[in-house]
């Protein structure tokens, strides 16, 4: 990979291990919405979800696998915005580096609000600005300290979720097949075609379902950010995608099997978590408890994740002059102390707009978030095929990592993200994103060109051409 941009050289040091990663892999693809907002999809859907959760992920797989090529030949911590910048253009990085960092930080605004949620649950006395704040300001300090400890807490929040999925879907499984928990009838899985068919909605239920199915998994991606500081990427980075599409089959086409086997679709969601209502019927009486520690702890662990990529993504967009020199300071600690406490500082407000911005206020820059994520798994694609086409092929044939299909299976999973959007433009819950995403874009293009970031970018190229000139004449 040709390494003249400045924006991929990085001082971070490699501090997250293989379990850390392999974690975060896991993580990434299991969010809140899998154990609350499960409900919505099943609704729309039915059963047919199972084929969504499952077609989602083949995708998803192709664009780790894209990512995954890039990233094992240079890892960095900017990732994908690195790529973009350097194999598309300095535009395409500015745009995706400032798109996906607003994702997150519009993400954690949520988040953190959500933590004081559920936190009321055991302390209803305890005002929820307090507990966001409190939750922003310890992950701040765990991101501050190094970045081990935040691939410790990582590590943890996602070993809490993965053994909850786990658990209930072997505890479903005996239920579905001995009875226990149902007065020893076994349930079987006749609810999965017992009531209004597997495509109760027809195909239109499947297909409006896929883009809530799509947004659950944004956030898989983290893989290649934590690259820039991943040691052994060349072992870890490959390791991890590559059981992507595994566990996205066993966590949530795993669980929602389960689920949907031992009730009604159409009854699930009516009264809360189907993950309480599962461990209720075990006879398990602090279910309620449980799941809300349970989805405490992956609100947490989305800030403690947003926090970290945030504050690299504003780290490399210094590096690749689109942002302030200031956020491409290293700490003693070889943090970007800087980028983190202005991305916190960011996610505070968060805080304080929930109790002054109209709720739909919120939702519009909220769908901006979702809009981003296909944008960058757009990029993505889109950066590992001009990659690939900077390549000679003696160098292609020593690709570490190769992406398999290429270039079929990059086109047919931009298709698929095309399809994403012209889905979201066909319901009202979803078309705002459509309308507010290109108008975010269209705003940072206009100033990327207004503010002078352009010139300083073909200035900064110009003379690491230069250098490279002046260091092949002395080599000659």
């Amino acid at each position: 990979m040709n390494k003249k941009d400045d924006a991929l050289h990085e001082d971070l040091h490699r501090g997250l291990e293989e379990r850390h990663i392999q974690m975060m892999a896991i993580g990434g693809a299991i969010g809140v919405g899998l154990f609350l907002g499960s409900a919505i999809a099943i609704k729309t859907a039915g059963p047919a979800i199972l084929i969504c959760y499952a077609i989602a992920g083949i995708f998803l797989f192709c664009i780790m696998r894209a990512l995954g090529e890039m990233a094992v030949e240079n890892p960095v911590a900017g990732s994908f915005s690195a790529y973009a910048s350097e194999f598309i253009g300095p535009l395409a990085g500015y745009l995706t580096g400032w798109t996906y960092w607003f994702m997150w930080i519009v993400t954690c605004m949520a988040e953190v609000t959500a933590v004081g949620i559920y936190v009321n649950f055991w302390f209803p006395s305890i005002p929820q600005w307090i507990s966001a704040l409190a939750a922003v300001a310890l992950l701040s300090l765990v991101n501050l300290i190094a970045v081990k400890a935040f691939g410790e807490f990582e590590f943890w929040f996602a070993l809490i979720k993965v053994v909850t999925i786990i658990a209930m879907i072997i505890l479903g499984m005996v239920m579905i097949t001995t009875g226990w928990g149902n007065g020893g009838i076994p349930i079987g899985i006749s609810n999965l075609w017992n009531n209004g068919g597997f495509f109760p909605n027809g195909i239109k239920g499947p297909i409006m379902a896929m883009v809530m199915v799509a947004f659950a998994f944004i956030g898989v991606e983290l893989i290649g950010v934590t690259a820039g500081e991943a040691k052994n990427p060349d072992k870890v980075i490959p390791s991890a995608i590559n059981k992507v599409l595994i566990r996205i089959m066993i966590f949530y086409v795993g669980a929602m099997f389960v689920i949907m086997s031992l009730y009604p679709w159409a009854t699930i969601g009516t009264t809360g978590s189907p993950f309480v209502a599962t461990f209720a019927k075990l006879g398990i009486g602090a279910a309620a408890g449980i799941i809300n520690f349970v989805v405490l702890t992956a609100a947490l662990s989305s800030c403690n994740s947003g926090i970290f990529t945030t504050g690299r993504m504003l780290y490399n967009l210094s590096l690749q002059g689109s942002a302030p020199k200031m956020f491409g300071k290293i700490s003693k600690t070889h943090v970007p102390s800087t980028a983190i406490l202005i991305s916190a500082g960011f996610m505070l407000i968060g805080v304080f707009l929930n109790f002054v911005v109209p709720a739909k206020v919120f939702a519009y820059v909220t769908s901006v978030a979702t809009f981003a994520g296909v944008f960058a798994w757009f990029m993505i694609l889109l950066a590992q095929m001009k990659y690939r086409k900077s390549l000679t092929p003696e160098q292609i044939k020593k690709i570490k990592f190769p992406m398999r299909g290429f270039p079929f299976t990059n086109y047919i999973s931009m298709a698929f993200l095309v399809f994403l959007v012209v889905v979201m433009c066909l319901s009202p819950d979803t078309r705002i994103a459509v309308i507010v995403g290109p108008i975010w874009l269209l705003l940072l293009v206009a100033y990327y060109f207004g503010s002078g970031i352009n010139k300083r970018n073909i200035a900064n190229k110009a003379c690491a051409d230069e250098k490279i000139v002046s260091i092949s004449d002395v080599n000659s």
